[in-house]
């Protein structure tokens, strides 16, 4: 999925974790989707009801966080991770999680970066700026 509707994400996400509840086998995406699903009980409750929470709008100036988004910014940083790209993204992790002492807290930092390179490149209309982004990482791991 290079460019997935938000109903594609959205049932991603609730037919992963309908697997994991059925103990069905997972693959591929569905594995590192769960990690991140059980990193966030808070979330658990959206997951389980696919029928009230697919079509459920979330309002981030009304201080409401998307869990789909949220969880998607996870799962895109781990396969960030797992490449080391934009390179040197492993390198400014590390940096973050020596600071934090906790990987699920050096998460939430880079996904926040994560989060403000797409924001900025759709609010410029321009690509992402990966250099941008690893200044950020890094400066976040140094604070």
């Amino acid at each position: 999925m290079f460019n997935p509707t938000r109903d594609q994400v959205r049932d991603f996400f609730f037919a992963t974790w309908r697997k994991y509840r059925a103990s069905e086998p997972l693959e591929g995406l569905e594995t590192i989707a769960l990690e991140v699903a059980l990193q966030h009980p808070e979330y658990h409750p959206v997951l389980d009801d696919p029928e009230r929470y697919r079509e459920q709008a979330y309002f981030p100036e009304h201080g409401e966080t998307n869990p789909f988004l949220h969880m998607s910014l996870h799962l895109a940083f781990e396969e960030q991770l797992s490449i080391d790209q934009p390179a040197g993204v492993v390198a400014r992790f590390a940096g973050l999680l020596e600071r934090a002492g906790d990987r699920h807290a050096a998460l939430h930092q880079a996904v926040d970066c994560l989060a403000e390179m797409v924001w900025r490149a759709q609010r410029d209309a321009a690509p992402p700026d990966a250099n941008a982004y690893l200044e950020n990482l890094e400066k976040r791991g140094r604070k």
